[in-house]
């Protein structure tokens, strides 16, 4: 299996995390997990349309014999 990206790795921490944390100096909130996969399936998005490969490739198929 390979390495998981900076954010699959973000995305797990806050996941195992608490969503609010509250203390002396204030309080935190993370954005919500369903944001931060709509994040991420956007910037794999962004990542796919700039690679070089091809993504789909539409060809003619001819049977032998055909004149």
């Amino acid at each position: 299996m390979t390495d998981p990206t900076p954010t699959e790795a973000a995305i797990e921490q806050n996941a195992q995390g608490p969503k609010k944390a509250q203390g002396d100096a204030g309080s935190v909130e993370q954005h919500g997990l369903q944001d931060q996969i709509a994040a991420d399936r956007y910037l794999a998005s962004k990542r796919a349309a700039r690679s070089r490969g091809r993504g789909i490739v539409i060809s003619k198929l001819v049977p032998p014999g055909a004149a």
